[in-house]
């Protein structure tokens, strides 16, 4: 039965307040020294993506996924990145499509569920260094992908990859969707929402057949709309429900055979009952749910001075380092 009810994560009082907890290191964290070297990689439908390394001349590497509208440039990717150099690993983060401050090639682009993505990536490291083990590690969007993609491997997964962790992972895509259109969410879903439009607005120019849904794109308000309007045609599915019920990793938990950690807030603003698998985590035993009191969503403050370590980055590398 891994459940871990945390006792480890504690967090000043003002940040017991969730909003805050996840709204100060998203905005005011500064990680420094980190110096990424880009690579590009080609994906087999002539598409790219691009990879910020951070080499140390390790024999193990650990590949980072960004949350929603994230890139590797974000404060929680430098900040994972930092404590994992120090601890003697390598790192690879990756910039979904159309992530990297450059318009990928195809009208989709990344999208919750893209595993395929992830399975390039994996490849062409595994293909290209000489490295002995692999961890993966994914925050929110990021985490619900690198926890389907080894659900979907289940025991076919490549046998370099060692551990995978989820942070702040919406596991129920659905329920997430309704519940950032939740009043007090407003903020969360019209930040994510304006940066999609603009992306989804950019793109139509370069293919013209889809320019009649312009008015319609500017009206999206929410992920109903957006995701039944952009994400689900562009990527295949037959609406936003269909998206959401394909891509949620929740569905795939139990077919996970190698160690996987989940750590989602109790206060998560943006989750439901729906993304807390505890009967997930009592039927595989390779799936560890760990579920602290507070932490808000990719926060986890365990100090003023955020800029330092905080709690989910030494949990993470305690679950990869625990043989």
């Amino acid at each position: 039965m891994p459940l871990i009810n945390s006792q480890t994560y504690t967090t000043p009082f003002l940040f017991r307040n969730y909003h805050l907890n996840t709204i100060f290191p998203a905005l005011f964290r500064k990680i420094k020294g980190i110096k990424f070297q880009r690579i590009r990689i080609n994906t087999p439908d002539d598409d790219f993506i691009d990879l910020d390394f951070s080499r140390i001349k390790s024999e193990s590497i650990a590949i980072l996924i960004h949350g929603l509208e994230g890139n590797a440039a974000k404060a929680y990717m430098k900040g994972l990145t930092r404590i994992l150099n120090k601890s003697g690993m390598d790192v690879a983060a990756i910039n979904l499509r159309g992530c990297s401050n450059q318009i990928n090639k195809k009208y989709y682009s990344y999208h919750s569920g893209k595993t395929e993505d992830l399975d390039s990536v994996i490849n062409y490291i595994s293909d290209n260094y000489n490295y002995n083990k692999m961890f993966i590690a994914g925050f929110s969007l990021g985490g619900n992908l690198a926890l389907k993609y080894v659900g979907e491997k289940a025991d076919k997964i490549n046998p370099i990859i060692k551990k995978v962790v989820g942070i702040s992972v919406p596991c129920d895509l659905k329920s997430t969707a309704f519940k950032l259109n939740k009043a007090d969410n407003w903020i969360y879903q019209k930040r994510f929402i304006n940066s999609l439009k603009k992306k989804a607005l950019e793109k139509i120019k370069m293919f013209p057949e889809f320019q009649n849904q312009e008015k319609e794109i500017r009206k999206s308000k929410n992920f109903i709309q957006f995701d039944n309007l952009v994400t689900a045609p562009a990527n295949g599915f037959n609406d936003a429900e269909d998206y959401w019920i394909k891509n949620s990793c929740k569905p795939f938990l139990n077919s996970i055979r190698i160690p996987a950690l989940l750590i989602n807030a109790m206060d998560d603003p943006f989750l439901t009952d729906e993304s807390y698998p505890f009967e997930e985590a009592k039927q595989n035993p390779n799936f560890y749910f760990e579920f602290p009191k507070y932490g808000g969503h990719v926060g986890f403050i365990n100090r003023c001075n955020f800029s330092n370590e905080l709690w989910h980055e030494k949990r993470i590398l305690e679950f990869f380092l625990d043989v």
